[in-house]
């Protein structure tokens, strides 16, 4: 129909079927960034922020928001992940939290969608974490970095 793989001969929406793909090792990452007023990031890294650690908090919702990839968005094949690592480095040059998620696995599908909802999850908990003092934060610049595995091995963005 369209080339993309999610939709059959007739236009509807179906989950790929990856029974005949070869288990590999996959990986991917991906990033994006929270910009906040020099204050607000202050707040953070000084672990002033009211509703407690930003960072730590963010992280673990990063993580718990890879596993949870499959029911948030539609058609995802839910995967055993065998590794989500997501880090969050502040940057007063910037005023920014820039968040950084990693996911792995061996199996028939990538986990590209993991990574990147790793990242949105994350930058959405800062958000949420400093939106009391901060409700003019801009979550922006998500997007993939790399990707190695499968059939298409590996690419590199930026």
């Amino acid at each position: 129909m369209s080339g993309f793989t999610h939709f059959d001969a007739n236009g509807d929406a179906v989950m790929v079927d990856v029974s005949a793909k070869d288990v590999t090792s996959r990986t991917a990452t991906a990033a994006g960034s929270v910009v906040m007023q020099p204050d607000t990031l202050a707040l953070i890294m000084n672990h002033g922020v009211a509703k407690g650690d930003v960072l730590s908090v963010a992280r673990l919702a990063g993580i718990m928001g890879a596993k949870r990839t499959p029911d948030l968005i539609p058609l995802c094949h839910p995967l055993a992940l065998a590794s989500v690592k997501v880090e969050l480095v502040c940057d007063p040059e910037r005023n920014t939290v820039d968040i950084t998620a990693t996911c792995k696995l061996n199996g028939r599908t990538g986990v590209e969608m993991e990574a990147l909802t790793a990242v949105s999850i994350a930058a959405l908990t800062v958000y949420d974490m400093c939106k009391a003092v901060d409700r003019g934060m801009r979550i922006g610049d998500i997007k993939l970095l790399h990707k190695d595995g499968g059939k298409s091995g590996e690419w590199r963005g930026g």
